[in-house]
């Protein structure tokens, strides 16, 4: 992502060049001034970008200050009025990005008074990083599609870093076609990004993701534990186990961290739980037994009653320690 104003008073040769084996290539802007927007989105188009991509799904502290990303949810004729702007002054498709955490914000911010979906132009494509339940992707597919415009579930693993980064993990549902025309824009953000199946199934593919880190923090959080309480070295065990069949992502990247009982780095045990909720329903309704999912939502519930409601997931340890 970049600003609208540094691309309009910055270096334009060192933001924009890109080597043209790359193509297809989609510049994402950050910035909420219809005007500065639509400057940047015809320098883009000069520089020879592929598509346009309007960020409104970054949540960060910094880029809320700066007024663009996903605070920008709460002002849709704002949103409406910039994609105006930019789609004034360039040929090229003009897309949005958004993540949002619940079904019912989700339905509101696409389809209420004020939604997006309103004001999307026909043949638009609308990426939606939430983490929300398959049925309403699926509902919102069909409005979309009703409406003339297009839609993707596309919800995103790697936290925080990953967000920072541009390296994002992006499992994706909807239609082969329209997933090819997005996936430049999806590139920008993310180092892997996979059509999963038909609309949903990133949403799905996304259950299984959060079930699979909350199984592996809680056994990586009962293994630091008991070394501790065993007097072992910690940096040592880790530098061994972690080159063999133990190796996790949680495992290399939060394991000092939980050593130390700092867990400030990322995806709050508050989104956790409304992750794990949905997982947990969903396995319901197709049959799938998932006791361990439910138990270690029960430990995160004793987390949160800790006080760790904004603590990164890696929190599930301080349960363990607490009961020493």
């Amino acid at each position: 992502m970049v600003v609208d104003e540094a691309i309009n008073r910055g270096d334009k040769k060192k933001l924009l060049e890109f080597n043209i084996n790359e193509k297809p290539v989609a510049l994402q802007l950050g910035g909420s001034a219809p005007k500065l927007l639509a400057e940047a989105t015809k320098i883009g188009e000069d520089f020879g970008y592929d598509e346009i991509n309007l960020n409104l799904g970054c949540p960060s502290k910094k880029v809320e200050k700066n007024r663009f990303g996903a605070c920008l949810m709460k002002e849709p004729n704002l949103v409406a009025d910039c994609l105006s702007k930019m789609q004034s002054v360039t040929k090229l498709p003009v897309t949005i990005k958004t993540r949002i955490g619940y079904d019912d914000d989700l339905r509101e911010v696409a389809t209420g008074e004020n939604g997006l979906f309103n004001t999307a132009k026909a043949g638009s494509i609308f990426i939606d990083n939430s983490t929300v339940s398959a049925e309403v992707s699926r509902e919102l597919n069909k409005k979309a599609n009703d409406k003339g415009f297009s839609f993707l579930d596309a919800p995103i693993s790697g936290g925080q870093a990953g967000a920072e980064g541009g390296i994002l993990t992006v499992m994706v549902g909807g239609d082969e076609e329209v997933f090819k025309k997005a996936e430049p824009v999806i590139d920008c953000y993310s180092k892997k990004v996979k059509l999963i199946g038909p609309c949903g199934s990133g949403q799905l593919t996304k259950m299984m993701n959060q079930m699979c880190i909350a199984g592996t923090v809680q056994g990586l959080s009962e293994a630091i534990n008991f070394g501790i309480n065993a007097g072992l070295d910690m940096d040592k065990v880790m530098e061994t186990i972690s080159k063999g069949a133990a190796q996790s992502w949680q495992m290399e990247n939060r394991y000092r961290t939980m050593t130390d009982d700092k867990f400030d780095y990322g995806f709050a045990i508050d989104w956790m739980r409304k992750d794990l909720k949905i997982a947990i329903e969903e396995a319901k309704k197709n049959g799938s037994p998932v006791p361990i999912t439910e138990i270690i939502d029960g430990y995160y519930a004793e987390v949160q009653e800790m006080g760790g409601n904004r603590w990164d997931s890696s929190g599930l340890i301080a349960r363990l320690k607490k009961k020493k």
